[in-house]
């Protein structure tokens, strides 16, 4: 065999396809849609087939076996009988016969083959007034009969189209059928290669249509919506028009929506869309004369938005008044959808009125604090959203009047100054005592400008705090420190002093003073003498320890604190630095030998 007529189902078979898509084109360009649908279609005409195989077989006595290409065959008829169930399908029976070559010797038999189906399936047919291009998918009995060889039966398979020209309303001519054609088959033991036809099948010939008729054209409707998008509560128009109903008839309207209420009987109907959430929906109109035929539906969807709160900013000028005041309210408002706005205005203190996006707040009779005003905005939706915003304004006290000069001149002169004690004074059997006389003056002093001070400022206090060396232990410290801020107080009683107006603390041997803190006491004290600097840095260590035996005074209203300053050029010196103490000797915080001193 050649190698031209081996490649002929090839491109027969390439070829298929474009020749189907031509024809599928070229026939929609001149497709009239409404042609008449006939009941039956009955085919028949001359076959061409074309096995695309080779031939692998075993004759009955032979050793070996043996192969060929079969060739194509012209000698053939077909037939087919389609029932129509409308203008696109129908149910093709199908049958075709090529029939052999006849030739006598084995050597040129070998390549020939016959070849016959019977076969049922679907048909898709696309109708016009003078194309019919159609599509098809047979499965049945596919008989191969090669010359050298049996006939077998075998399920097969065809596959392809073709193209009628109609010639009138009956007849039409084939111009072309090609199915392309697979089955199996074997001739001989298992051990010979299957013969697998793979070929094609191309028929032309006359097609007959019969029964059917003239259809009447099925009723037509179209809908749609106005407006395509609300917002939930405004109204949707749908409307519903037909076409092709008997003109002798009334055409009744149903309208149908999922989650939608809407009217029926009407061709334009209101839809109510309160209460609908954000979404789409679809509106059906189905349409009816009451006849078999007379019916038609069409659909539009309609979108209900997303509603958005309108948006609003508040500020207050001046945002800080003085009782009595008025500030102006400002608010920015807007809205995301267009809407229109509504403001109004609210406070917790004082009068607010305003008119649109300003306002008037009154502070008359509003005690010192700070007003919040409320700013509020609202859309014309039914019910409408609503948004706010705040600003606060602050009434401020009127300032006090200015004090009078003589308050200056006291807390100019009301000069405090830490008061010191001598070692382990006052004692437990004396508290009442333990007041040198330096420190005694210094306090008639504080009491008298005091006193003076109270004229003016009833509500000043006096703070003191009492502190001890870290000599004794703390429970002791602390008993010492406050017989010390009592004793303080009580002799600031004795002249004069209020004894509710003197508040006291004790702190033990707590905030002690460091020796690098004395020894810049020391040098910011000009009065001191270089006798006396001598003096006391030759007893700098007990120093250190009588400043740490002092009641610090603090005045209330000013928090002015006590000057720190050690009376080192004092009268009584010598006893406020001696580390022996006087009257009494207090417990003993060491074993009996090594008795520790007292603070």
């Amino acid at each position: 065999m050649s190698s031209h007529a081996k490649s002929h189902p090839v491109r027969v078979l390439t070829l298929l396809p474009a020749m189907i898509v031509f024809l599928l084109v070229f026939a929609s360009l001149a497709a009239a849609q409404d042609v008449p649908t006939p009941k039956w279609e009955l085919y028949g005409g001359y076959s061409f087939w074309n096995p695309g195989a080779d031939v692998h077989g075993q004759l009955p006595g032979a050793i070996l076996p043996l192969s060929s290409r079969m060739e194509s065959n012209p000698r053939g008829a077909g037939a087919s009988a389609t029932y129509i169930f409308n203008r696109w399908f129908g149910l093709t029976l199908d049958t075709s016969t090529d029939w052999g070559s006849g030739e006598k010797t084995l050597a040129r038999r070998i390549d020939d083959a016959a070849f016959a189906n019977i076969s049922f399936g679907p048909k898709f047919t696309y109708r016009t007034n003078h194309f019919t291009p159609f599509f098809e998918v047979l499965v049945g009995d596919h008989r191969l009969t090669p010359d050298a060889f049996h006939d077998i039966d075998k399920l097969g398979l065809m596959v392809g189209g073709g193209l009628d020209v109609n010639v009138s309303r009956h007849i039409a001519l084939r111009l072309l059928r090609a199915d392309y054609v697979a089955s199996n088959y074997r001739f001989g033991p298992t051990t010979i290669t299957s013969t697998e036809l793979r070929g094609v099948r191309l028929e032309t010939g006359l097609v007959l249509n019969l029964g059917g008729g003239e259809p009447p054209l099925p009723p037509g409707a179209s809908c749609s919506v106005q407006p395509v998008e609300v917002f939930a509560g405004e109204t949707v128009t749908a409307t519903s028009r037909g076409s092709g109903f008997n003109p002798k008839r009334t055409v009744a309207y149903n309208w149908s929506a999922t989650g939608v209420k809407i009217s029926s009987g009407d061709a334009s109907p209101q839809i109510d869309t309160t209460g609908l959430a954000p979404g789409s929906y679809v509106v059906t109109s189905n349409m009816s004369d009451g006849s078999k035929h007379g019916v038609a539906s069409c659909s539009a969807s309609f979108t209900v938005k997303q509603p958005h709160p309108p948006v609003i900013s508040c500020s207050a000028d001046p945002a800080t008044v003085l009782p009595g005041g008025t500030s102006a309210i400002s608010s920015n408002a807007s809205s995301p959808d267009g809407r229109r706005l509504i403001y109004s205005y609210s406070a917790n203190a004082g009068d607010v009125n305003g008119n649109g996006s300003s306002a008037t707040l009154s502070t008359r009779g509003v005690q010192p604090g700070t007003v919040t005003v409320t700013c509020n905005v609202a859309d014309d939706r039914v019910p409408a959203l609503t948004s706010s915003n705040t600003t606060t304004v602050l009434v401020q006290a009127p300032p006090p009047p200015p004090p009078p000069p003589e308050i200056k001149r006291l807390e100019a002169r009301l000069a405090l100054h830490s008061i010191y004690f001598a070692t382990a004074r006052p004692t437990i059997e004396h508290p009442e005592r333990g007041l040198v006389d330096s420190q005694a003056a210094i306090l008639e002093a504080l009491a008298a400008d005091f006193l003076s001070y109270l004229k003016y400022v009833p509500d000043a206090h006096l703070i003191l705090g009492g502190h001890a060396d870290p000599r004794g232990g703390a429970e002791y410290n602390k008993g010492l420190t406050d017989r010390r801020v009592g004793r303080t107080k009580s002799y600031l009683v004795e002249h004069g002093v209020p004894a509710d107006h003197i508040d006291t603390k004790s702190f033990g041997e707590g905030e002690q003073l460091t020796p690098d803190e004395v020894k810049q006491q020391m040098a910011d004290n000009t009065e001191l003498t270089a006798d006396e600097r001598q003096l006391m840095t030759k007893n700098f260590r007990v120093l250190v320890l009588a400043n740490n035996r002092r009641v610090d005074v603090t005045l209330s209203t000013t928090g002015q604190q006590s000057v720190r300053r050690y009376p080192f050029n004092a009268k009584d010196f010598l006893a406020l630095i001696s580390p022996k103490g006087g009257e009494t000797k207090q417990p003993a915080r060491q074993p009996a030998k090594k008795r520790k001193p007292q603070p």
